[in-house]
């Protein structure tokens, strides 16, 4: 027996009442207040997120975050194309997944394409057409990022920056984009990040492209919407993700103290909105990307989602 406070329910008073719950193969009987509410679920359908037999192109997916979506929508049932620039480091990944998931080869494609070229990108994409007929889902992972002082960047770097960040989505997205509108069903989504709305002063180059990319995603979400692709940002924040970690370490190190330590000091000066006492994990990340990329997410179009832990300080 199972004691709810009807306060949980958003109700004025706030009498105990007891929640009785009848488990019966996969559906779950609840009887609230004497029998007057009843519920029917059927919870295997409520888990399921529609993503099985789709085919979906995660770009920058042979580590971190990229790796982790791959990861999660194999689980759901999707067939997964891999990329990265690094071919041998691809398949390796594609192995990986396979041997630890139980996944058959046929449904995990690894191709390496530079997302800076135009002509590499539509190559990736053919190929992956060719392979499974169509891309339903694109995730635009791929990106690079560094911390430096705003005086020591030089010009190039902003443009080296926006092509990989910004013009390689801008790129991939083009890529697919008939695909999605011959079937009018499509997600994508953009990997953006918290220095969008909340710019670091020691990455002003990789703020810039972050903004862009919850720029882009929203007017594409406008200019697409009526066709049945939805098009939404994802901004994660002080993610566990290698890239993180090692900044983490090597911070660590130049400080002489534990990792640990760096840790609870650096959110403690650099993220003191976080109120968690912890770093996200990338598990945490792929949850809502594959919450967006499915079925169950047919009215969410043009929204930033913000994976922070409460870091940005905005109320939107």
């Amino acid at each position: 027996m199972l004691q709810v406070c009807e306060h949980d329910l958003s109700c004025s008073n706030r009498p105990i009442f007891h929640l009785p719950l009848l488990f019966k193969g996969h559906d779950v009987i609840m009887h609230l207040k004497q029998g007057v509410v009843n519920t029917l679920i059927d919870m295997e359908e409520r888990m399921d997120l529609g993503l099985k037999g789709k085919v979906a192109l995660v770009t920058g997916s042979s580590r971190g975050i990229g790796k982790e979506v791959a990861t999660e929508l194999l689980k759901e049932g999707a067939k997964v194309v891999l990329n990265s620039r690094n071919a041998s480091e691809i398949e390796s990944v594609k192995l990986e997944l396979v041997q630890q998931h139980g996944v058959s080869e046929n449904d995990v494609l690894g191709i390496s394409a530079d997302l800076r070229s135009d002509a590499a990108v539509k190559k990736m994409v053919e190929e992956a057409v060719h392979t499974y007929g169509t891309i339903d889902i694109l995730v635009n992972n791929a990106g690079i990022f560094e911390a430096k002082p705003f005086d020591q960047i030089p010009s190039d770097d902003y443009l080296t920056f926006y092509d990989i960040n910004v013009v390689g989505s801008v790129r991939a997205t083009l890529a697919v984009l008939p695909h999605m509108l011959r079937k009018k069903w499509g997600r994508i989504i953009m990997m953006a990040s918290e220095n969008g709305p909340q710019p670091d002063p020691m990455m002003i180059h990789y703020n810039l492209t972050k903004s862009a990319l919850i720029n882009l995603a929203s007017s594409l979400a406008k200019a697409y919407g009526s066709s049945g692709i939805l098009v939404n940002a994802v901004s994660p924040a002080f993610i566990g993700t290698p890239g993180v970690e090692e900044m983490m370490n090597n911070g660590a190190a130049a400080e002489g103290i534990r990792f640990d330590q760096y840790i609870k000091k650096f959110q403690a000066e650099n993220r003191p909105n976080i109120k968690l006492g912890r770093m996200g994990t990338m598990k945490e990340v792929s949850a809502i990307v594959a919450f967006l990329c499915s079925e169950r997410a047919s009215f969410i179009n043009g929204a930033n989602f913000r994976v922070d832990g409460g870091s940005v300080g905005c109320v939107n």
